[in-house]
């Protein structure tokens, strides 16, 4: 037995992820955080002044996140002033890669309590108008939209680079061969699934209500969704592209917070812990291709998890894009996936919602409460990133 500490998740609770302009748009992002954080530690017998750091991940902070939003959502959320905070920008990965950190300093000795997550309210990300070369010039400025993709590009970077999400998608369609029919049978799976594990009160206890706000579920489920509805709306990308509003994952917004703690800590935390972090991984690809790189992060936290894909029995894959999933699903299946009926079990991001910085904290305790309700023994999270990344984690289920 390694005498190397483990990282150990003890406890997940998300909001509901309400769409664009929906219910949450009234509530700061900092507030949403602030929630979670403390649902978290209600849940455990944590005296706040024993979490050692808050890890948030946020892919914006231009705005009321106010740079470092895990600081202020522990400010707010009553942790004493001693507890430090720090904020990751991954963009879609970040609060992933949040509890990936967290995890890493738990096994170094660091740490032995550490909370994470991520917040992201789209709805409110703000217009940030560039300064001016010069003093006073004499034309106008043009505000730029901080809700999602690029903006102030480098005219150095490379133009094709550059592209649109969607339009990246489109030509990873393009590659792979992934028809429209594919793309939309997917979606409306998504959204069914979600409604279904909704009423059948999976995500009871995952979810936590936002405090002035009359939202119990995530606002953009639609379980009317099929293949032949969706079939009727029109590209979003290109005028005979694929891609759709109802084939990719809607701007959201939302927050996250998982508890990860050594072995060591359950005492403190008064609880047993749900899963251990097994393995990591990250990689990096062609800016373009950012929707394909989750499939070798995902070799790479299986190697360092000693084990195959024949072992797992559950993947929780973030929606970004009906392509891209299945373009993901279509790869692990050639590695050794059994079965693609395991992804995404309980409808994923284009039912539920992608708030860009929640989004990883969601699909991590997604995934560890799917392998205790379903008694897998191994499962993985992954979540493409846009310019070019992806990541993926290994749990193993440490419950009955």
């Amino acid at each position: 037995m390694s005498s190397t500490p483990q990282a150990h998740v003890y406890a997940a609770v998300r909001t509901p992820f309400g769409r664009f302009g929906g219910a949450l748009a009234t509530t700061r992002p900092d507030d949403l955080a602030a929630g979670v954080l403390r649902a978290v530690l209600d849940r455990t017998d944590l005296a706040g002044a024993e979490v050692d750091e808050v890890v948030l991940g946020n892919a914006n902070g231009a705005g009321e996140d106010n740079r470092n939003v895990a600081r202020m959502a522990s400010l707010l959320a009553g942790l004493p002033v001693s507890v430090p905070g720090t904020s990751v920008n991954r963009l879609c990965g970040s609060s992933l890669d949040a509890a990936m950190m967290a995890s890493r300093s738990i096994e170094t000795g660091e740490a032995d309590i550490v909370l994470t997550g991520g917040v992201e309210s789209m709805t409110r990300a703000p217009w940030v108008l560039p300064k001016a070369e010069r003093a006073f010039p004499a034309g106008n400025a043009e505000l730029v939209s901080t809700t999602l993709g690029w903006r102030l590009v480098n005219p150095r970077m490379a133009p094709e680079w550059t592209a649109s999400l969607g339009e990246c998608n489109e030509q990873l369609q393009e590659i792979h061969g992934v028809s429209r029919e594919r793309q939309d049978a997917f979606a409306a799976r998504s959204h069914q699934l979600a409604y279904a594990a909704w009423e059948s009160g999976f995500y009871d206890d995952l979810v936590v209500g936002v405090e002035g706000v009359d939202l119990t579920r995530d606002e953009g489920i639609r379980p009317d969704a099929s293949p032949e509805s969706l079939s009727g709306l029109r590209p979003s990308f290109r005028p005979d592209g694929t891609i759709t509003a109802g084939n990719a994952s809607p701007l959201s917004d939302g927050a996250s917070a998982v508890l990860i703690g050594s072995a060591a800590a359950a005492d403190r935390i008064g609880r047993d812990p749900v899963a251990r972090i097994a393995g990591r991984g990250t990689h990096a690809v062609d800016p373009r291709r950012f929707g394909y790189a989750p499939v070798e992060a995902a070799e790479k936290a299986l190697a360092r998890a000693g084990i195959a894909w024949s072992d797992i029995g559950v993947v929780e894959l973030n929606e970004a894009f009906a392509v891209q999933s299945l373009v993901c699903v279509d790869a692990w299946l050639a590695k050794g996936l059994a079965d693609p009926a395991v992804v995404n079990t309980r409808g994923g991001a284009i039912a539920l919602g992608h708030p860009l910085g929640a989004s990883g904290g969601r699909v991590l305790g997604t995934l560890a409460a799917t392998m205790r309700a379903d008694g897998h023994r191994w499962g993985l999270a992954a979540i493409c990133i846009g310019v070019g990344q992806g990541l993926a984690v290994v749990l193993e289920n440490e419950g009955p």
